[in-house]
């Protein structure tokens, strides 16, 4: 019984990234969809589809070295960006923040490029 299916999709990710495999199933979800969209976008992972079954097909290419689910969800305004990238990524304009804001789910750099706060969700380097 799975509590958490991003935290599921993170773990799923990162382990199969270490063991060095071409490719991903976890199940379908919206959420999961949208920060897949974002995480690909960035370059960490492949292409991906929704399967007949009810999961999601990813492909992966090497790139996340860590990836995790950030509890609790902590609210963050737009100029608090920085304290929450020294916090969770190992280098400045190393990794991502994934948030979800009023405007749907993005990056922490398309968040400061259109002056929204959110709350974070994950990050991936």
């Amino acid at each position: 019984m799975r509590h958490d299916t991003l935290a599921d999709m993170f773990s799923s990710l990162k382990n199969k990234e270490s063991i060095g495999k071409k490719e991903c199933i976890v199940p379908y979800s919206r959420l999961i969809e949208s920060v897949l969209k974002v995480i690909g976008k960035n370059k960490y992972i492949g292409d991906f589809h929704k399967t007949e079954d009810g999961n999601i097909t990813i492909k992966l290419i090497g790139r996340i070295n860590r990836c995790s689910v950030i509890k609790p969800r902590f609210s963050v305004k737009k100029e608090d960006f920085i304290k929450f990238e020294k916090r969770y990524l190992p280098a400045r304009n190393v990794g991502i923040l994934i948030v979800t804001t009023p405007d749907g789910i993005m990056d922490q750099k398309e968040a400061v490029k259109k002056g929204t706060g959110g709350a974070l969700l994950g990050y991936v380097y």
